[in-house]
């Protein structure tokens, strides 16, 4: 029986610490029209532009939308957002692979031929809730 209620209390200490080491990151999306839903990601550098690790979508206000993705811990993330006006939850491309809806990186990142880096993408995620901005072109 000591043992169970070990066993009991290691498991709630241990969901208990992962969970305090969590934070939301608050993504401002500017540049959107009233159509849709705005989709963000919020990415590593091992899983930027792929599969990212942390995501929430809301329906699109025009103007700006707020979007908050929970449970990401503490470390450097990148924020990717674009407004997916068709509601495939795809960023819809033409036949060269240029974007057809709009997107953008937090810190207003920008690449020259393609997509920005990671690096210039990068934001400090702490144990507090964070802010990002995020301009769809």
């Amino acid at each position: 029986m000591k043992q169970l209620s070990r066993i009991i209390l290691s498991t709630a200490l241990s969901l208990a610490a992962g969970t305090a080491l969590a934070s939301t990151v608050e993504v401002r999306v500017s540049g959107v029209t009233a159509k849709g839903k705005v989709n963000v990601a919020v990415c590593d550098k091992a899983r930027f532009l792929k599969q990212c690790a942390y995501s929430a979508s809301v329906p699109a206000q025009a103007g700006e939308t707020t979007v908050t993705v929970k449970d990401v811990p503490p470390g450097t993330w990148a924020v990717l957002a674009y407004q997916d006006k068709n509601g495939n939850d795809e960023l819809d491309r033409n036949l060269i692979g240029i974007p057809k809806e709009a997107y953008g990186f937090s810190r207003d990142a920008r690449g020259k031929f393609g997509p920005p880096s990671f690096e210039d993408a990068a934001i400090e995620v702490g144990e507090t809730p964070a802010t990002a901005s995020v301009r769809l072109r």
